[in-house]
């Protein structure tokens, strides 16, 4: 990758991912539904950093949407790309759901009241000091993280998603 020469521009060349950007990367890749797919994507990750802390599956009579969220985003992204797989990247907003008795029921209300629409949900394979972790794809994403800070709730980065691994 070349960041050409800034002849002293005083620009900061580093991206927002590369700061700690308090979501988590999903990548939707799309396999043939066929015996072995899945777990041939799987063996792709085996000798590396890289793990997978979420997954979830639709399947169809043609082919299988997998989605991932994993360690080490990049060298994800690019074991996908040299699978030659049909990639689409997503923010996900994670957090560490609260110790009480209906926690799902606390985060829907509070992105209701927001008016902020929950597309995808699904449990992260980490723990926080016995705190379960969820991803949940919303239709705002700036809007419900700012929305679930106020009520309180604990949002993951992807630096901090590498400490709990």
């Amino acid at each position: 990758m070349s960041l050409g020469d800034d002849s002293g521009s005083g620009i900061d060349f580093q991206t927002m991912r590369g700061r700690d950007y308090p979501t988590l990367l999903q990548f939707t890749v799309f396999l043939e539904n066929r015996v072995g797919a899945l777990l041939g994507l799987l063996r792709k990750f085996q000798n590396t950093e890289v793990r997978i802390v979420a997954m979830n599956i639709q399947d169809s009579t043609e082919c299988c949407i997998v989605r991932f969220v994993f360690t080490h985003p990049e060298r994800a992204r690019e074991i996908l790309e040299r699978a030659g797989l049909a990639i689409i990247e997503s923010d996900l907003v994670a957090l560490l759901l609260p110790h009480e008795a209906q926690p799902l029921l606390t985060v829907c209300s509070a992105l209701l009241r927001a008016e902020i629409n929950l597309v995808q949900s699904y449990p992260l394979f980490v723990r926080q000091e016995g705190h379960m972790a969820i991803a949940l794809m919303v239709d705002n994403v700036d809007a419900a993280q700012q929305t679930l800070a106020d009520h309180g709730f604990h949002m993951i980065t992807e630096h901090e998603l590498l400490d709990m691994c």
